[in-house]
């Protein structure tokens, strides 16, 4: 039997697919593409193996800027129940096009930008997003699927490494910061990958990193994003200063520092996700 994954191979190369349509990134768009299949096949291969699943069959798997579908085609490969695509660059729209006549059922072509586009609306669960996200949006993207994160089982996502490093970053180091809490506070967050900027092209200055995140059995309520937004945009806008005095407008706080375990006399880098929660929750 021929299987989707067959008819993927039948594909021309990436290489060919981009002279063919003319596809030089644009800078505007925040692109760089991989043209490696061996790069882009890893990626699933690692994402799927930490999830302890063989493919997306069952699965409703979304993507953000595929352009020339390196990893379009390893999803695609993958098995997916459904599959949609999110691009606004036109070129790029027909390489889709032409990997949707493959299986025109399973792939649905959105021609659009990505930030107005919630994926935790669309298909049905288990969903599944994987991206090489476009850099300058990735940020963006990110807390708006951390904010509906039990719409997802997972994000399979690639950033510049420094916000890689800012989203795992651990307590009390320089990249600490509020999508480290976001993050953390939502999600499993495991490392799968570090590219070099030569596995790209045209090759960025900087290095990537490819993370997966899962849900935690536990996650937050839109009441307690609000409120920890509120307190880490306070708290982070002067991380400098204790914290007696980036929040001594709120009139519970000595008792809310003493319920989170949390020294007036502490700076925002000192104080971990779940302190953060605390305070969060006894400063309303």
């Amino acid at each position: 039997m021929v299987t989707l994954a067959d008819k993927v191979n039948t594909l021309p190369s990436l290489r060919v697919t981009v002279e063919a349509h003319g596809l030089m990134a644009k800078k505007a768009l925040g692109q760089n593409f991989l043209l490696d299949r061996n790069i882009t096949d890893k990626i699933i291969r690692l994402s799927l193996d930490k999830q302890n699943m063989q493919n997306y069959s069952g699965s409703d798997v979304f993507e953000v800027g595929p352009g020339p579908g390196g990893l379009t085609r390893a999803v695609m490969s993958a098995e997916p129940r459904h599959f949609t695509v999110v691009e606004m660059d036109e070129r790029c729209v027909q390489i889709m096009e032409d990997i949707k006549r493959l299986a025109p059922e399973k792939m649905e072509i959105i021609n659009g930008d990505a930030l107005e586009v919630d994926f935790s609306k669309i298909g049905c669960a288990p969903r599944h997003v994987v991206s090489n996200l476009p850099y300058n949006i990735s940020v963006p993207l990110l807390v708006g699927w951390l904010k509906a994160i039990n719409a997802y089982q997972s994000l399979t996502l690639m950033f510049q490494k420094e916000v890689a490093e800012r989203i795992m970053a651990p307590v009390r180091t320089k990249d600490y910061g509020r999508i480290s809490i976001l993050s953390q506070l939502q999600c499993k967050i495991d490392k799968l990958m570090d590219l070099s900027p030569e596995c790209f092209v045209p090759a960025p200055k900087i290095w990537s990193s490819v993370l997966l995140f899962r849900p935690l059995e536990k996650t937050l309520s839109a009441e307690q994003i609000q409120k920890i937004e509120k307190i880490t945009q306070i708290c982070f806008a002067q991380r400098r200063k204790m914290i007696r005095q980036s929040l001594k407008g709120y009139a519970k706080l000595e008792l809310a520092a003493e319920k989170a375990g949390v020294l007036l006399t502490m700076r925002p880098e000192e104080i971990t996700p779940q302190q953060f929660l605390i305070l969060a929750e006894n400063l309303s």
